[in-house]
């Protein structure tokens, strides 16, 4: 079942947002201020650990921070687990460069969202995608290594339905590209300013935004890019046969003013998925790209990632309670 809902204040634009029920008791939380403020000096900042990880699928360690709840080191409590994937050009210290540990603290410390663990892993350039000439495996290593390390080593809940994953620019075409194709991992995917493009030209031109582009896409691709291998691993490729993630929890959201103009293919995938009949929450919000969009708009990914993860913690506090006695 789909729902619409308009957004207000864009301006001559108006945003569409399709409400995946099956996260949210009422999706009209996305119309009203989120937390009620009353604990907001009641929760402590959540504690960063930067490290590696081992891979033998890449040959090399793989940086990564984390960012545990305030809690974590004198509960036995286990904890959803965010995998959230940087941009472009950036690593796994952006989200504390970058402000988003203190929005996320903020967040937390006010009500928004309950206790949960984010994994902040360095992507490079690999748009989180086997390499087209098969020599930087990252979606592998992630699937077979980071996630298995992730769940060993921290108390997470080992659960799709407490495990989600989110990104921003090139991030948001990771998270969407293996949510999609790992649905049996992740119960929840949240992108933002996705890097979504449904057709590149062939061959791309040498000017403009294409040049860019080529550029920026040329390390996972190929040089020149493999068109079949963009075309295989697109997102809004692999939103036409939904049968392939069914009971993925699906939000997106982009800037009307999106400098790359990847508000286009945001629409794209919007389009798909109604075609579809596949319940997703998509929002056209006023603003730019990237982390200045994302300081502005976080709660709202993070609180539908929230909504999902609250029966899994449900579950497993029963769980936990039932042990004990």
């Amino acid at each position: 079942m789909n729902r619409t809902i308009y957004l207000e204040n864009l301006g001559s634009r108006s945003g569409r947002l399709h409400d995946a029920v099956m996260c949210a008791a009422a999706a009209l939380f996305f119309l009203w201020p989120l937390g009620n403020g009353s604990n907001a000096l009641a929760a402590a900042p959540g504690t960063i650990n930067c490290d590696s990880v081992p891979s033998k699928i890449l040959g090399h360690p793989v940086d990564y921070c984390i960012d545990l709840p305030a809690d974590y080191a004198t509960s036995t409590s286990r904890y959803p687990v965010l995998y959230f994937l940087h941009g472009l050009f950036e690593n796994d210290r952006r989200w504390i460069d970058r402000g988003g540990k203190e929005v996320f603290d903020h967040l937390t410390a006010d009500g928004t969202i309950g206790q949960f663990i984010v994994v902040l892993p360095n992507g490079g350039e690999t748009f989180y995608i086997d390499s087209e000439d098969g020599k930087e495996r990252y979606e592998e290593f992630f699937v077979q290594e980071l996630v298995p390390f992730i769940d060993h080593h921290y108390r997470t809940i080992d659960a799709k339905g407490a495990r989600g994953i989110s990104g921003l620019s090139m991030g948001g075409y990771g998270a969407l590209h293996l949510a999609m194709r790992h649905s049996d991992l992740f119960g929840s995917v949240a992108a933002t300013s996705a890097v979504l493009i449904d057709k590149l030209p062939n061959p791309l031109p040498a000017e403009g935004r294409w040049q860019f582009y080529s550029r920026i896409l040329s390390q996972a691709f190929g040089s020149p890019i493999n068109q079949a291998y963009w075309e295989k691993n697109n997102p809004l490729t692999l939103a036409r046969d939904p049968s392939k993630f069914e009971g993925l929890k699906i939000y997106f959201d982009v800037g009307d003013q999106d400098r790359y103009g990847f508000e286009k293919g945001a629409a794209i995938l919007d389009e798909i998925l109604s075609k579809e009949n596949y319940p997703h929450t998509y929002a056209l919000r006023p603003g730019g790209h990237g982390w200045e969009f994302l300081d502005q708009y976080m709660q709202y990914p993070m609180h539908f990632e929230w909504q999902c993860f609250e029966k899994a913690v449900q579950a497993a506090n029963s769980s936990a309670e039932a042990h004990a006695h």
